[in-house]
């Protein structure tokens, strides 16, 4: 039998969530995100958990969407539980992209950013456009020292991930210097940005964010959720959500023109040719 995709572990008052596709750095399809979305509502639903942590198996967190591992499964229809809207699979161009991108990516990243119990994010190696989608979706990110991060898709000419909170994780200067490079940006970079809240070593990162969850678990359940839930609505207060909107519509606007100027809608782009871009940065 395969290996699950994502699997959940139970750390007493903390359920760490785990993606599970090593092989291919943890490479985000359509069967990890509901693999994960079931995760986080099984956790969500168990009253003896209080945090969640979310990690990734292997070398690296996330190297972002699965853009040509042979797990890709854009073709496929899943139950969608974060939009109402129809299946993207009998239809085509923009209407398809948009359709599951709403789902599986925007939409399925705000449903959890909602989720009322705190969420750690354990980040290892490469964490890369769409993981960096996951990362943020946390409240608290702890990185070992070896974390990376990038949000490079500018190289298709799209204007960042679909979850775009750039400018309010990592500031407006930040954003546009991780937007207009492409570049990596690394673990002390992003403390300074204020994105990531610790930096332990890696031989520790699993204890280091446990034992965190632990600590955070002995405050009163519904205190956290409101807790979180104000920042949240500061958050959308200061745009974010309204913004990100707006930067969606933007995002498929270049998938569309890249369909019809280049040899598809990500412009010619592969998962190896934009790591290879990145080499040695």
């Amino acid at each position: 039998m395969s290996e699950p995709v994502v699997r959940t572990e139970r750390r007493g008052p903390v359920a760490v969530v785990t993606m599970n596709r090593p092989d291919y750095r943890n490479a985000q399809n359509s069967a990890m995100t509901y693999a994960l979305d079931d995760a986080f509502a099984a956790a969500v639903n168990d009253p003896e958990v209080k945090v969640i942590v979310l990690a990734g198996a292997g070398k690296h967190f996330s190297a972002g969407h699965d853009i040509g591992s042979p797990g890709r499964d854009a073709d496929q229809s899943f139950d969608r539980r974060a939009v109402m809207w129809w299946d993207h699979t009998d239809k085509a161009g923009g209407d398809q992209r948009f359709a599951r991108e709403s789902e599986v990516y925007l939409g399925m990243c705000r449903r959890w950013r909602e989720i009322p119990k705190p969420m750690i994010a354990s980040v290892q190696g490469a964490c890369i456009a769409g993981g960096l989608m996951l990362a943020w979706v946390c409240d608290l990110i702890v990185a070992a020292d070896d974390a990376f991060f990038a949000d490079p898709v500018v190289r298709m000419g799209i204007p960042g991930v679909e979850y775009f909170a750039h400018p309010w994780v990592l500031g407006p200067r930040a954003a546009k210097e991780v937007l207009f490079t492409g570049e990596r940006f690394t673990v002390q970079q992003a403390k300074e940005w204020g994105m990531v809240t610790r930096i332990v070593p890696r031989a520790e990162l699993e204890e280091r964010t446990v034992e965190l969850a632990e600590k955070i678990a002995g405050m009163p359940s519904f205190g956290l959720a409101l807790a979180k839930k104000a920042v949240n609505q500061a958050e959308d207060l200061m745009g974010l959500r309204s913004g990100m909107d707006s930067v969606f519509g933007l995002h498929h606007f270049a998938h569309a023109h890249n369909a019809e100027t280049s040899e598809d809608s990500l412009g010619g782009q592969s998962a190896r040719s934009m790591r290879d871009a990145n080499k040695g940065d």
